[in-house]
């Protein structure tokens, strides 16, 4: 082979490899920082385990809401047709948050309850996120999801 066609084929090969390393560390990249939403049931299935970090969704539990006196520390429970998940969450809670109210929180599984590290809670009396609707609806089983997403709460 000639030299000149070796030195190119050998640039050519160092292209390539660096490239392909870009790429996989660009991948490994992105499925760190991506975070799937599960309803409290796909949590308590397991569907959930393998996630570090995840969202939860579904609605805030009436009467649930527990505030501590000493702290920011609030806890409430998060349901959906089938399951309940208890949450755990220190900081300011968005203005909209209250009982029977779609919610989802971002944060990790410790033991038996739901540790958050943020909170959103839905804007008016209609809305409810796309993939928290579906994922609601996944969870019912085919039971359909009220139209605007009000799920029975406040009039």
């Amino acid at each position: 082979m000639n030299p000149t066609r070796k030195r190119r084929l050998i640039v050519v090969l160092l292209v390539v490899a660096a490239a392909a390393v870009a790429v996989g560390l660009g991948v490994f990249a992105l499925q760190q920082n991506m975070n799937y939403l599960f309803t409290p049931s796909q949590v308590q299935t397991g569907e959930a385990s393998n996630h570090k970090t995840f969202r939860l969704g579904g609605m805030v539990k009436a009467g649930s809401i527990q505030r501590s006196k000493s702290s920011l520390l609030v806890t409430f429970t998060v349901v959906d047709a089938d399951g309940a998940m208890p949450v755990e969450y220190t900081g300011i809670l968005p203005d909209l948050f209250r009982d029977n109210q779609s919610v989802i929180a971002t944060g990790h599984m410790d033991n038996a309850h739901f540790v958050a590290t943020e909170v959103l809670a839905k804007h008016d009396e209609t809305y409810m996120p796309k993939e928290l609707k579906d994922a609601m609806a996944k969870a019912h089983k085919g039971k359909p999801v009220p139209e605007g997403g009000d799920m029975g709460g406040s009039p």
